[in-house]
């Protein structure tokens, strides 16, 4: 049998027949009539199997089985989904999600975390709900499809001072004339290098010497964060750096990782006294020198940006500096 409820502005179906139990919310009681209608046809014709009695939490298992593990990010992602199974969403039964649920963890998590988190979050848990209900059939809508995610954070507009390269350098023992023989010092030249060709932390350290052409002046980036190549212009500072190099391995400037170096970078700015600088602060400031001499096409293809509007994300130029180009 069957039972149609109001809750709120909403309706809710529930049936109940053949050793089977499900429910679903509906935004009209005929909506919500024809689904309950259709269900137990489908019961009596024995058509449907076992509906899923599962927790989201198990939907978020599968989904990370299935569709995180095929990402190149699957590490990560699968750390998100480990750490929101552990929340009290994933206890609710997935016939009974409602957008109230993700608009109370949305509410509850800001009060942790950033907005840009919770943002990367809430794109997760929305496409495993997308492919819940498109492709597993165990939703018949995503009750999260319209929850308002939280307002973009102020982008970063870091620069980085020819003073503050200087301290980066004497912290980490990089030298101009001498072999980066240490750890920290090949750090410091990868900074250098960054700021170069705005090539990101994690292209750098996978870059290898087979991909490195010196008479073009050319890098190859194999893999992306977009998860295409590319080839990168080096200038002839980006060329003095790699010959700098010792070739202790394949990678050019032996660095492990991408959180190691990080972790590296964050003692060398410390002890350089420098306040509120990321690595990838980099990019920034290459995006902005790099603008001054190249056209917009050119720029885009070299930094791996397919959308021109992004480069606006980087390029920090302050309106003085604009004014010295209008001359």
């Amino acid at each position: 049998m069957s039972s149609i409820r109001k809750r709120g502005t909403r309706w809710r179906a529930e049936v109940r027949k053949g050793g089977i139990a499900e429910s679903r919310t509906f935004a009209s009681k005929l909506e919500a009539q024809r689904w309950a209608i259709g269900l137990e046809a489908e019961i009596v014709s024995g058509k449907t199997g076992e509906t899923p009695r599962k927790t989201f939490g198990e939907l978020l298992e599968r989904y990370g089985k299935e569709v995180s593990v095929t990402k190149r990010g699957a590490k990560w992602e699968l750390a998100r989904i480990g750490a929101i199974q552990a929340m009290p969403l994933a206890q609710t039964m997935i016939g009974e999600l409602e957008g109230r649920h993700f608009a109370g963890w949305r509410d509850a998590r800001l009060r942790e975390v950033k907005g840009a988190t919770v943002r990367r979050e809430m794109t997760l848990l929305n496409h495993a709900l997308n492919v819940a209900v498109k492709e597993w059939n165990w939703l018949t809508e995503n009750p999260m499809a319209h929850i308002k995610r939280p307002a973009d954070s102020k982008a970063r507009d870091r620069r980085i001072s020819a003073d503050e390269i200087d301290r980066i350098c004497l912290a980490a023992g990089y030298y101009r004339d001498q072999t980066p023989g240490t750890l920290t010092a090949r750090v410091a030249a990868a900074f250098l290098f960054a700021i170069e060709t705005a090539m990101r932390i994690s292209e750098i350290i996978r870059l290898e010497w087979r991909y490195i052409d010196i008479e073009q002046r050319t890098a190859h980036v194999a893999v992306s964060k977009n998860g295409t190549s590319r080839d990168v212009a080096l200038s002839r500072e980006a060329i003095r750096l790699l010959e700098q190099l010792p070739k202790v391995s394949d990678q050019v400037f032996g660095l492990s990782s991408t959180s190691s170096t990080d972790t590296l970078f964050r003692k060398i700015k410390d002890r350089a006294g420098i306040q509120e600088l990321h690595f990838h602060d980099t990019r920034h400031e290459a995006i902005t020198r790099l603008a001054k001499k190249l056209d917009v096409l050119p720029l885009a293809r070299m930094v791996g940006h397919r959308n021109i509007k992004e480069l606006m994300t980087y390029y920090n130029a302050t309106a003085a500096e604009i004014a010295e180009r209008l001359d």
